[in-house]
């Protein structure tokens, strides 16, 4: 089995600090968790084998990413960085790799245009391109046909719609069928979020995460609901996921990355200690 992952992620919103890591619950109620670029080096410091950079709304707001804050974030980690955030052309690739980013992850833009992932991954090469795949539960079956069913742990059934813009606006798009689509296009990883788990320790969307790992061929990192290190691996057994990604347990002190890899050490998981 391969090494699995561990990766804190850090949610930035532009303030008057130049950028503030934030989390919330299900995308809203936003609290502040510190400064990204001294996160990012405690994080490495704890052993995270990448770490997330979202700069969560920069798309919703209708500007670029935080250029200046992904150098200093790069000057202080030796470990892979990933950025997301208002990425809508080649040229912001370009520039987000040029700041010292080793991946990108896009979202919105995408959807919106995914001649863009193909694009991308021809020039800078699949390895680079992270497609976000941000997701709600939809359990109106009736109404949308040709939908991925899935079934829920409570025996509900439902399909997953692709949400955008921070979550703020559904597409109507199936998120089992558009993974399928960008693996195509050219993207190299899937950053799965389900928006129902995002910040609620309730621990990942399982039956989304296991559908994703076993449809694609490309890595899946499983994010939204960690609360213990107990989730993560349930991610990596039962979602089935390569990577595992978390925010409000670190940034808030309750674990930290060596807790976590200890932890699924012990219970015969794969990680980098």
């Amino acid at each position: 089995m391969l090494t699995k992952r561990i990766i804190p992620c850090l949610d930035v919103t532009l303030d008057e600090a130049g950028g503030t890591v934030v989390k919330g619950i299900e995308f809203v109620g936003l609290r502040k968790a510190g400064d990204p670029v001294e996160l990012a080096k405690r994080y490495n410091e704890q052993g995270a084998d990448e770490l997330v950079f979202l700069d969560i709304t920069a798309s919703h707001e209708g500007r670029s990413t935080m250029i200046n804050v992904i150098e200093r974030t790069a000057n202080e980690v030796f470990i892979p960085l990933t950025v997301g955030g208002g990425i809508n052309s080649i040229e912001d690739v370009r520039q987000i790799l040029r700041a010292g980013a080793d991946k990108v992850s896009i979202n919105t833009s995408a959807v919106k245009n995914p001649e863009l992932i193909k694009e991308a991954s021809e020039i800078f090469g699949a390895q680079c391109i992270v497609t976000a795949i941000d997701c709600k539960r939809n359990t109106n079956i009736e109404d949308n046909p040709g939908k991925t069913i899935l079934e829920l742990e409570d025996g509900t059934k439902a399909w997953y719609e692709v949400v955008i813009y921070g979550g703020r606006k559904p597409t109507g798009l199936d998120a089992v069928q558009w993974a399928k689509h960008v693996e195509e296009l050219g993207a190299g990883e899937i950053l799965l979020t389900s928006m129902d788990r995002d910040g609620t320790y309730d621990g990942f969307d399982i039956p989304i995460t296991r559908k994703l790992s076993e449809e694609l061929e490309i890595p899946i990192i499983a994010s939204g609901g960690v609360g213990n290190p107990e989730h993560m691996y349930k991610g990596f057994v039962y979602g089935k996921a390569d990577a595992a990604l978390a925010a409000s347990i670190f940034h808030f002190g309750e674990y930290t990355v060596s807790d976590v890899k200890e932890y699924l050490r012990k219970k015969d998981i794969p990680v980098r200690i």
